[in-house]
């Protein structure tokens, strides 16, 4: 059915997906900046504690290096480096050894080749794109007459970078859980600073499951509005 000229209702779930998208966005923040300024107790920085959780793992060949910005951390696993922010590479707190352990969790998945892990990386190009390329699909099959053909290419490759998001969930998840557990086996934490740090990885998680969430009710706006339609051509 037609929607009126100025309210299209199915923006209620670009709406929806936002403000989950922000939600986690603020609890993690939040989270961090409440835990980063707790102290560890063993006096270790983010960067110092990556280097001995991936000595531990026997991973000598990843290097580990400061780049700016908040909460930027991230493994590359083609040239092998664990990049760390400006707010854990040199930080000595429970939030900063948590992240930089999470990092070393994708460092120590990719040198036991984590299966979900080696999906992700594959389906990067893809999901790139994907994204790129659905939505100027999707409107050149509205401007040429509604071609039905053209509109579901487009939204099949959107699918990739819906799937990308669903598959970044475990691949995160482990990660975490990984982190957790050598911090508690190694004696980097006490018990105390795990549970804190934990609070710190569940709310960054949080932001992986909303980043899902919306694409998943992008998808679903999309197949609403053009999915059912005949083709015109």
């Amino acid at each position: 059915m037609p929607y009126g000229y100025y309210f299209d209702p199915t923006y209620i779930l670009i709406i929806i997906g936002m403000v989950i998208s922000l939600l986690a966005s603020a609890m993690v923040k939040s989270t961090f900046a409440k835990y980063s300024s707790v102290r560890s107790m063993s006096g270790l920085t983010g960067a110092q504690a990556a280097e001995r959780i991936l000595h531990n793992a026997g991973i000598y060949d990843v290097s580990i290096q400061r780049i700016s910005g908040n909460l930027t951390d991230h493994y590359d696993p083609r040239s092998k480096v664990l990049r760390l922010s400006d707010s854990v590479y040199a930080n000595a707190s429970v939030a900063a050894i948590g992240v930089a352990a999470h990092e070393c969790g994708h460092a120590i998945q990719h040198n036991k080749g984590y299966a979900p892990l080696q999906w992700r990386s594959a389906l990067v190009p893809v999901a790139n794109f994907g994204a790129g390329l659905s939505w100027p699909l999707i409107l050149l099959g509205v401007f040429l007459g509604w071609s039905q053909t053209l509109i579901t290419i487009g939204i099949l490759l959107f699918c990739a970078a819906v799937l990308f998001q669903l598959v970044t969930l475990p691949v995160e998840f482990n990660a975490s859980s990984r982190a957790v557990k050598i911090l508690a086996s190694t004696g980097i934490l006490a018990d105390r600073e795990v549970a804190q740090t934990k609070k710190v990885l569940s709310a960054a998680a949080l932001t992986y499951v909303a980043a899902a969430a919306a694409s998943i009710l992008q998808l679903l706006r999309l197949i609403i509005l053009f999915g059912g339609r005949r083709d015109r051509d």
